[in-house]
């Protein structure tokens, strides 16, 4: 069975469900140039607990976790199976390494899961658990969280965290179309350099070291499951790839990752 990469996502505002833009074609692209998964376990932004949750529902509702946005929105669903199995596997793995995981029968798929999975696979075919984070623990556990579970990749299972790279809801009525926030491309690309050279250290210290890091995230949530995937990638080097995908309202990036695993990026799909 093929290893697969560990992705991380920006899932944007829940409207990319209906106007996907550049972003859903880039996620298109990407699953097809990906062995296709048996199943998927996902770390959304959108769910968030102290301890780690697994969601084990047979199958998950398609939660719509927002409020203001058109009516058709609402009718959008994603019904993909869950994993009960998977889902037990999951919360063991994350038990041995003392995480602290309880399996949560109940969890939907919020829409920083469905909506980028609409993109990638489109059939909701593939079953799919939902992990939470834990925004108080910061990044490092985060990155213990994903690399617990790395060794899933060898199973055919893809591991994706799903957030965004800048996310500071309180500028989306500040920067009218064709305006960007002046701390959004000095943050990215501080993050592109600093996975680049495998500097975790740095990383997990981004808010001192990462250029506009509190306007970037005023709070930490979003960027969380990007250390999730990192730590899926299970190796000493992360063998980052990113995949632009443009930036929303002026301040979202929306960059996608790929961890190889390996110190070697792949080429794009």
């Amino acid at each position: 069975m093929s290893r697969l990469p560990s992705l991380y996502i920006s899932h944007g505002s829940p409207l990319t469900a209906m106007q996907p833009g550049l972003v859903g074609e880039r996620l298109a692209e990407l699953a097809a140039g990906l062995p296709r998964p048996r199943a998927i376990v996902m770390a959304s932004a959108h769910w968030l607990a102290a301890h780690p949750q697994v969601g084990s529902a047979v199958q998950p509702r398609t939660l719509h976790d927002f409020g203001g946005f058109p009516a058709e929105l609402y009718q959008l669903q994603y019904p993909a199976p869950g994993a009960p199995a998977l889902a037990a596997e999951v919360a063991q793995r994350l038990a041995q390494a003392g995480l602290q995981p309880q399996l949560d029968p109940q969890r939907g798929l919020d829409h920083g899961a469905w909506v980028p999975l609409r993109f990638l696979y489109p059939q909701a075919g593939i079953p799919v658990v939902p992990v939470s984070i834990q925004p108080l623990l910061g990044p490092r556990h985060q990155f213990e969280l994903g690399r617990a579970l790395a060794p899933l990749r060898e199973q055919g299972v893809l591991l994706i965290g799903s957030g965004s790279i800048t996310h500071n809801l309180g500028d989306w009525r500040n920067y009218p179309q064709g305006k960007q926030a002046p701390y959004v491309r000095p943050f990215i690309e501080w993050i592109e350099r600093t996975l680049a050279r495998d500097d975790r250290e740095a990383l997990f210290d981004y808010r001192q070291q990462a250029p506009f890091a509190a306007q970037a995230h005023p709070s930490d949530e979003h960027l969380l499951p990007l250390y999730f995937a990192m730590g899926a990638a299970g190796a000493e080097r992360f063998g980052a790839q990113r995949i632009d995908a443009g930036i929303d309202l002026g301040m979202l990036a929306m960059d996608i990752y790929r961890f190889d695993g390996d110190g070697a990026s792949q080429p794009a799909a």
